[in-house]
């Protein structure tokens, strides 16, 4: 069982509750959404949505790939039931192989999911660096958002992959962007108790007195009885009242 978290719609605020999915198979793990803006890894994989190039996609298997590409009998954005392209299924999958192959064939890099995710979301979403690292350098987009007002950053943010957070960085990714709850990626990072994304992002120069709709990050902290981060973020502060 691998856990995630999943975004909540708890009215006054942000919830973010850890639930458990089990795994359809080697690489695939089924997501469970609460309401419509969650944060979950991977994708419900059924074979009934897909076709054959996203089942090869999702597999990781290049070489049927590119026998399908070369003959034609599939169009390399063309979609399943779901609204995915293969480049969708192989970032949320960890196939940075086939990301290559579909990147140089010249697929769109910034299409939209179901749930208006793009595959650089996925990729930063389920953690997937070597994805993330060559859609950024063909140029997908890192400051789209999905349904619920996150990019790539927040996703990052909440997996605490400043690996990853740093490459989107680099690439002029937001790092104030606000989703439809008024969370930064900051603030996120805060409300999980992630402290090392904390740290990074304040090193990044992350607005520490971002505050959500009824919270300042400081009161976020000290609801989660986070005595470390209430300290650094105090630290903090008073370095920055010195300038």
């Amino acid at each position: 069982m691998k856990k995630f978290f999943s975004f909540g719609s708890k009215k006054g605020g942000s919830s973010f509750r850890v639930t458990s999915s089990p795994r359809d198979g080697p690489g695939i793990l089924r997501e469970k959404r609460i309401g419509t803006n969650s944060f979950g890894w991977g994708y419900n994989i059924r074979d009934r949505d897909l076709r054959k190039i996203h089942r090869v996609a999702s597999m990781g298997n290049v070489r049927k790939l590119q026998e399908i590409l070369f003959f034609g009998k599939h169009g390399v954005d063309e979609r399943d039931k779901m609204n995915r392209t293969a480049l969708h299924l192989a970032c949320a999958n960890g196939h940075p192989d086939v990301v290559a192959v579909l990147v140089e064939r010249k697929c769109q890099l910034d299409l939209f999911d179901k749930d208006y995710r793009t595959a650089l979301m996925k990729a930063a979403q389920c953690q997937n660096e070597r994805c993330v690292t060559i859609l950024l350098e063909h140029g997908a987009d890192p400051n789209l958002t999905d349904i619920a007002g996150n990019t790539a950053l927040h996703y990052a943010a909440l997996g605490s992959n400043t690996s990853i957070a740093e490459k989107l960085l680099l690439h002029h990714a937001n790092i104030e962007v606000r989703n439809k709850d008024e969370l930064t990626p900051f603030l996120l990072a805060v409300s999980e108790n992630k402290q090392q994304m904390v740290e990074f992002l304040i090193e990044k120069e992350a607005n520490v007195h971002a505050v959500d709709k009824l919270q300042s990050s400081r009161q976020l902290i000290a609801e989660h009885r986070e005595e470390k981060l209430i300290n650094y973020l105090q630290s903090k502060n008073a370095e920055i009242g010195k300038l």
